[in-house]
């Protein structure tokens, strides 16, 4: 059974659009450094984090039918590029080290994906961030952020979303819907909760990978997580 208090590696996964605060769109510098701050004190006391960020923010592509998916899914890794790279940058400027790889070249801005290097970073205390998704199209960032854990062997994945927990329905319509504390990733997928997309969610399954979702938006939310005190919904792989 999952301890969250004995988690050693984690990967965090950070929406787009959290980053852009009441703005929508863009970044909100306030909470990009409340993060940061969240995220040194993990650091500090011994975890290894790894981050994967959408790019909500700054590009929805999928919502437009006039486009190649193709070539939106590729603005869209793009996005995600340009968030990584102004977190772990707010990020170092909180004392932390970071490094920013992505699955594709992008010159001198990242580091190509290794996973041997990036476990080495994260043993020595940086920060990693995987940007550009997997790299292809027809995979979102639910998908890269199942590879990637698996990949690192991370103990779980940190889903920091705008809802507080997993909902039997969605609570912005049902003012009657169950928050689960625990719920099995085979529940998920048998009730079509969709917590993560499909893909994503198999891949987990298979990999034994939990994950544990809770409410950015809360004070010390990521802190509180590790620690154990937190209003979520852990997501089991029994």
């Amino acid at each position: 059974m999952l301890d969250i208090k004995k988690l050693d590696r984690v990967l965090l996964k950070l929406s787009g659009e959290a980053l852009a605060g009441d703005k929508k769109t863009g970044f909100d510098e306030a909470t990009v450094l409340d993060v940061a701050g969240q995220v040194k004190a993990l650091v500090d006391s011994g975890v290894q984090v790894a981050i994967v960020i959408g790019g909500g923010n700054f590009w929805r592509g999928r919502t437009s039918e006039n486009m190649d998916r193709t070539k939106a899914d590729q603005i869209g890794m793009l996005a995600t590029v340009m968030n990584c790279i102004y977190v772990a940058d707010m990020f170092r400027h909180t004392g932390l080290k970071t490094r920013v790889y992505t699955p594709f070249s992008c010159g001198s801005f990242t580091q190509l994906f290794d996973k041997t290097d990036a476990v080495d970073c994260l043993e020595q205390g940086y920060v990693t961030f995987f940007a550009g998704g997997t790299g292809h199209p027809y995979f979102s960032t639910d998908t890269a952020t199942a590879l990637r854990a698996v990949e690192i062997g991370a103990d779980a994945i940190l889903l920091a979303k705008a809802i507080d927990g997993v909902y039997d329905s969605d609570p912005k319509i049902n003012p009657d819907a169950v928050k689960y504390d625990r719920i099995s990733l085979q529940e998920v997928l048998d009730q079509k909760l969709g917590v993560i997309d499909l893909t994503a969610t198999i891949m987990c399954l298979e990999n034994k990978m939990p994950l544990i979702l809770f409410g950015l938006n809360e004070d010390n939310s990521i802190v509180n997580t590790i620690n154990g005190k937190f209003n979520g919904t852990i997501i089991t792989v029994e």
